[in-house]
């Protein structure tokens, strides 16, 4: 079931040191201290340090913050672009489902981010009882959300939208938004986040 899904030793550092490493990098190839780098994020420079030293496991709204900060995508984070072979990309999310952040919300990146492309896509499960808000990311970043599983709420515009399975919504991301689950099962949809051309998440 997907809400028995707990991730726990190795795979749990697995993730931690990934994003410990990304973060890194991304400090270092724009030549950001802690300092600025906290500055530009809106997340504490404490916060930052200890995810680089993977002694934090951030929240999502967190790693939102922080993909916005630097002005790259949220699966950057998580994992790099699968391999294609002559073309072509087979994934399961059964197989890349994981929690990689300390809150409720289950991750599958079923196409991470790839400039070729300009967008990523996600499948994400909302426990019972999650709401998370997020801030406005870049401007010109749309996000497609369809529900594949349950029923769920959107905030788009101040108000908060029932979606139910099959409903999809899309919506300019460069506002306050926000999901939310008030039901009693689990509710999951996937998520296509397109980033414009010239955004640093395409010219990556």
């Amino acid at each position: 079931m997907l809400c028995a899904l707990q991730l726990t030793g190795p795979l749990m550092q697995e993730i931690s040191q990934y994003l410990a490493v990304t973060l890194r990098q991304l400090r270092s190839d724009r030549g950001w201290s802690l300092d600025r780098a906290a500055s530009e994020c809106g997340v504490s420079k404490a916060m930052l340090g200890q995810i680089e030293r993977g002694e934090s496991s951030p929240t999502v709204a967190t790693l939102w913050k922080i993909a916005s900060g630097f002005g790259t995508s949220l699966s950057s984070f998580i994992e790099p672009p699968p391999t294609e072979q002559r073309g072509v990309t087979l994934r399961s999310a059964d197989t890349v489902r994981q929690r990689p952040a300390a809150d409720a919300m289950l991750i599958a990146p079923l196409f991470p981010f790839d400039p070729r492309y300009g967008f990523e896509l996600f499948e994400l499960t909302l426990l019972p009882g999650y709401e998370r808000l997020s801030e406005p990311h870049r401007p010109g970043v749309v996000e497609h959300v369809v529900v594949v599983r349950g029923s769920m709420e959107l905030l788009v515009q101040g108000v908060w939208q029932p979606l139910k399975e099959g409903e999809a919504v899309r919506f300019a991301a460069d506002q306050p938004h926000g999901y939310r689950n008030p039901g009693a099962v689990p509710a999951v949809f996937h998520n296509l986040i397109y980033y414009p051309p010239g955004n640093d998440a395409q010219s990556r």
